[in-house]
């Protein structure tokens, strides 16, 4: 009788997953129903909502880079956009372009009550979790839109993270194929799939070609990882920095943004044991483009930027096998390996505990190596479609889609 109780323990991570989410959902459904019902009450007009037919809404300034080339293209011709932003500090805020109305409508809950009131008729996002927690679909929104962050997987994002959008942008077909069999497990309508590439890349690209020549400099090795608890720094510290120091070579470490507002402690301690010199040094730039182009090789963990280094700068790159729990992803819900993990294993070496000490051979290994950079080809026609055409890609699209929503308005009203 006993064997009939048994759950794996995937499959119970994965339950208490779907169970917490949808309880965390009915709390979020209460306080949009709460929110709503004081609106409507009030008379009037909710603090942020918007008429402008086309928006763009950012959950932090550091996807500016994301949405940059796509809004100056709409701007080039003449479309109106509505940029909302939960950062105060955006950039997007001091872009000066005439066509883009950016707004800091605050931060976490403040900034979904907005868009769960929102009127618009495109939505642009690369936000998950659309209708899972606190952000709701708008009835007022007739059209949502996904793009990704950063070149990779569709299915790494927590639970349900695209479900509920009605379109995606994308760069690759094994996304579409994630997707695909996602809709079929849940049973969810099949959604709206443009390939527009990846606009971005295309402006890191853009820079690299225009930009002068590098001036002969030492091997630098530059350590990149992401936060938390899985990254480089959080398991290895100081051992992984004393490595690094300990080849020779010119080392700079660029901890990952949010690594600085929530692992604040650790990377006080690490900066005070190794400051600056004139061989080691942090760095905190906010655009990574110089510290990218300027070193050798690269040390990351999950850090999506590693493929930005290895895609656009044609630089070889070491990751850490870090143990990564499928459970609370969507990843958990395919069949085959997602891309990033079956991709690193060709463009890089594998970095784990046992060879922090020999970190020197992994860099000397890699150094000139024609295999991995015929496997940077590959991944790069894997995940990259139309390269250079991405931001004029996703223009024609979001202009399109107001088209046909129009036309299809008019035909209802006549």
């Amino acid at each position: 009788m006993l064997n009939y109780l048994y759950i794996d323990p995937g499959t119970g991570s994965m339950l208490f997953t779907v169970l917490l989410g949808v309880f965390g959902a009915g709390i979020y459904a209460v306080r949009a129903l709460w929110m709503k019902l004081r609106f409507r009450a009030s008379g009037g007009k909710a603090k942020g909502e918007q008429t402008a037919p086309l928006t763009i809404f950012s959950d932090d300034k550091r996807y500016w880079n994301i949405f940059a080339p796509i809004c100056k293209e709409l701007d080039a011709r003449g479309q109106d956009v509505s940029y909302l932003t939960a950062s105060e500090d955006d950039p997007a805020l001091k872009s000066n372009l005439p066509h883009v109305h950016a707004e800091f409508i605050g931060k976490g809950d403040k900034a979904f009550a907005v868009l769960n009131v929102l009127h618009t008729d495109v939505l642009l996002s690369t936000t998950p979790g659309l209708d899972v927690y606190q952000w709701k679909r708008s009835r007022d929104v007739r059209w949502y839109v996904h793009i990704l962050h950063a070149a990779g997987n569709l299915a790494g994002y927590r639970m349900f993270g695209v479900d509920y959008y009605d379109a995606l942008l994308l760069s690759g077909k094994f996304q579409e194929d994630q997707l695909r069999e996602l809709e079929a497990q849940r049973n969810l309508p099949a959604k709206e799939v443009v390939y527009v590439g990846i606009p971005y890349l295309d402006v890191m690209r853009k820079r690299l070609a225009e930009a002068p020549a590098l001036p002969a400099h030492e091997f630098t090795v530059l350590l990149a990882p992401s936060w938390g608890k899985s990254a480089l720094l959080s398991l290895y510290g100081e051992r992984i920095l004393q490595a690094l120091i300990n080849t020779g070579y010119r080392i700079v470490v660029r901890p990952h943004p949010q690594s600085f507002q929530s692992e604040t402690e650790m990377l006080e301690r690490l900066m005070k044991q190794f400051p600056d010199t004139d061989r080691f040094s942090w760095n905190r730039d906010t655009d990574n483009f110089d510290v990218l182009r300027g070193s050798d090789v690269m040390i990351s963990d999950f850090s999506g930027v590693i493929f930005d280094y290895a895609l656009v700068f044609d630089k070889p790159v070491i990751y850490h096998n870090a143990k990564f729990d499928k459970a609370p992803y969507d990843s958990y819900w395919l069949k085959e390996e997602l891309w990033t993990l079956e991709t690193l294993p060709r463009i890089g070496k594998c970095l784990d505990e046992e060879m922090l000490d020999h970190v020197k051979d992994a860099i000397d290994a890699l150094r000139d190596d024609p295999a991995y950079r015929q496997a940077r080809d590959r991944a790069r026609a894997e995940v990259w479609m139309y390269p250079g055409e991405g931001a004029v890609r996703a223009a024609d699209y979001l202009t399109q889609k107001l088209e046909e929503l129009r036309a299809e308005q008019s035909d209802e009203q006549k």
